[in-house]
């Protein structure tokens, strides 16, 4: 049995969720969110202990994959509601900077051109001064998934570190040629 997957999710005060026609709705103070679960899977609300169980039909290899995973995603709709999700990315290198143009992102990292990238729904771009970049928002998905298209504009290289980096990101350094006088 997934021992994840047996937890029951609790829900906070101030949280609303339904499970209806096969999807779960959350609701919250930072927003909306909502996911359908595998039809395999049965996801109950439990009113009187303010939780969500989900449950599986069998042992079968998928329903125990899936058991775990269904139950950290509304996990993480929950805690997204209420507390959201963030990412932070630096940028470094001369030069390198980011600004914002109404709701876009303008990433002047070494190109030719400024790179421009529009946030998806729900997602909100902060930005401190020009070389840290603050993604924001309920889903933690939709967080982490424009956190790495901005990394992946330049991703740091190992001889001098440039490029946008997670916050904490370690970034192994290379040692560069060295020109010895070789015969």
């Amino acid at each position: 049995m997934s021992r994840i997957g047996k937890q029951p999710v609790a829900i906070p005060s101030g949280v609303k969720v339904q499970v209806t026609g096969g999807k779960v709705l959350v609701e919250g103070p930072k927003g909306k969110l909502e996911f359908a679960p595998h039809p395999a899977l049965k996801v109950e609300l439990d009113d009187k202990a303010k939780a969500v169980r989900v449950s599986r039909p069998d042992d079968e290899r998928q329903n125990r994959a899936l058991h775990g995973l269904t139950r950290s995603l509304i996990n993480n709709m929950v805690e997204g509601v209420v507390k959201g999700y963030e990412k932070k990315l630096k940028i470094e290198g001369i030069g390198y900077q980011a600004r914002m143009d109404k709701k876009t992102v303008v990433l002047t990292v070494g190109y030719a051109n400024a790179v421009k990238m529009t946030p998806p729904d729900g997602v909100t771009v902060e930005l401190p001064d020009p070389t840290t970049i603050i993604i924001k928002g309920a889903d933690k998905q939709k967080v982490g998934q424009f956190a790495a298209e901005v990394r992946k504009v330049r991703k740091p290289e190992p001889y001098k570190g440039k490029g946008i980096r997670y916050e904490n990101e370690q970034v192994r350094r290379k040692e560069g040629k060295s020109f010895t006088s070789g015969g």
